[in-house]
């Protein structure tokens, strides 16, 4: 779901917790090394995402935090906060050409470049956490 997370509202974020479980205590914070990624520049979206980013002229960049059943990615246009809130069960991260990697949610996607090591490690660390914490699946069993 694509969510404006600029005001501090109760209904919005139970939302989100309940999509993606409440924030990180300080102490899994420092377990998991920093749960938030670099800042990440922007080279494609969704045709929704994309028409918020059209509204200003500036950069579009945005950031992800790591939440214990989900992600947010949150970027800016005209002095708003977006989140696109995706649980971990319809996450979907492809590394498609050279340095960009691409990140799905049902019909929303960002395209996102990659090109220093922090945002290669951040997405290898996001990947990792997303595969230790996967339901079980029937073929495991």
């Amino acid at each position: 779901m694509l969510l404006n997370v600029s005001y501090t509202d109760k209904k919005i974020t139970k939302k989100v917790d309940e999509a993606v479980g409440k924030p990180f205590t300080l102490k899994e914070r420092f377990a998991l090394g920093g749960i938030g990624s670099p800042k990440l520049f922007m080279t494609d979206a969704s045709i929704e995402i994309q028409n918020l980013l059209i509204l200003d002229n500036n950069l579009n960049t945005c950031n992800i935090e790591m939440r214990p059943k989900g992600i947010i990615v949150r970027f800016r246009s005209l002095l708003e906060t977006y989140g696109l809130i995706i649980p971990y069960y319809k996450l979907t991260i492809y590394k498609g050409d050279f340095a960009v990697y691409s990140i799905y949610k049902d019909n929303y996607f960002i395209k996102v470049k990659s090109d220093t090591k922090a945002i290669q490690k951040y997405f290898r660390k996001l990947l990792d956490y997303k595969a230790d914490n996967a339901p079980t699946s029937i073929e495991d069993l």
